[in-house]
């Protein structure tokens, strides 16, 4: 098994949760200045903390993983 070497940036601030894959990748590259279709992965949180998005480019398209907690906070 390889090692994973992606690095992972996480934005800070707050997200609208409302935005897809072309927002996100737009946030990427005109506000931090990075390649979306990178091996990087971005992480994106809404503002009551409950609720995060992962954007990453692999192979041929991109992913993008939700995540919503029904209790509690991502610190």
């Amino acid at each position: 098994m390889k090692p994973c070497t992606h690095q992972v940036y996480l934005v800070t601030g707050f997200t609208d949760m409302r935005k897809s894959i072309n927002g996100l990748s737009i946030i990427v590259s005109d506000t931090l200045s990075l390649d979306p279709l990178s091996q990087a992965w971005f992480v994106f949180c809404n503002k009551q903390r409950d609720k995060l998005k992962i954007l990453f480019w692999g192979t041929n398209g991109f992913w993008l993983y939700y995540r919503r907690l029904e209790q509690g906070r991502f610190q």
